[in-house]
């Protein structure tokens, strides 16, 4: 549910700002990054309320702290709800602009609702923005609920605001550069959805890039999972 609800509005936000004779079109970058923070915040409020706690909404997120932690019993469970979260969350975004989709032309605009893509095309730059940003969201996410930072805890409900605000900051400053996808789950379901639904019009999905966003989110959970652990969080 928590995946579900930050792709329904963060794929929503990156469809208003795109798609054709919606009422957001063309209202550019701070709306969409803003529009992803708050996506986020959502999503971890939904997670926590139907019962997880933890509310990764990430592989990325979950296998960065199960290093941390030396505590892999998670990821089995985690990493197929996330996947179908996204995946879900991806059809009720072309539920939601059904109708916009035969109006817009440019094929890979209707992708980009969907999924990520390199503003540069090079794959070893790209993998990098991905294991830069992703590392910079485990990392501080591992900080913000650190004892070093709160002795006596996240003020109940604070936590959300905190990792919004996280990931509205990532997009400004690094997301330029690939699209930031920081999550795989959060690429990778939506993309199979562009896939499988039938949108007029449509292209390829891409899965030449594919891999991309979902190995370099990983690897750069894996590497802020293992400063965590040294620096004992």
């Amino acid at each position: 549910m928590g995946t579900l609800i930050l792709i329904l509005l963060g794929d929503g936000v990156v469809a208003g700002v795109l798609l054709k004779r919606s009422k957001a079109e063309s209202s550019g970058w701070m709306v969409i990054t803003a529009g992803w923070a708050f996506a986020v915040m959502a999503g971890v409020f939904a997670a926590i309320a139907c019962g997880s706690k933890d509310a990764h909404l990430n592989p990325a997120v979950t296998l960065g702290f199960a290093i941390s932690s030396g505590d892999y019993s998670k990821l089995a469970m985690y990493f197929p709800a996330q996947l179908l979260g996204a995946l879900a969350g991806a059809i009720l975004v072309w539920l939601q602009f059904l109708p916009h989709w035969k109006e817009t032309e440019n094929r890979d605009l209707k992708l980009a609702v969907f999924c990520t893509a390199p503003a540069i095309r090079n794959a070893v730059a790209n993998l990098i923005s991905e294991i830069i940003a992703t590392f910079v969201l485990v990392f501080i996410v591992g900080a913000i609920f650190s004892k070093a930072v709160s002795k006596d805890g996240i003020a109940a409900g604070l936590g959300p605001y905190l990792v919004g605000s996280l990931v509205w900051g990532i997009g400004l400053s690094l997301g330029g550069t690939t699209g930031y996808a920081i999550n795989p789950a959060r690429d990778l379901g939506p993309r199979i959805a562009h896939a499988l639904l039938p949108i007029p019009g449509k292209r390829d999905s891409d899965w030449g890039y594919a891999t991309i966003p979902v190995i370099g989110p990983l690897l750069g959970g894996g590497l802020a999972g293992l400063l965590i652990r040294a620096l004992q969080f």
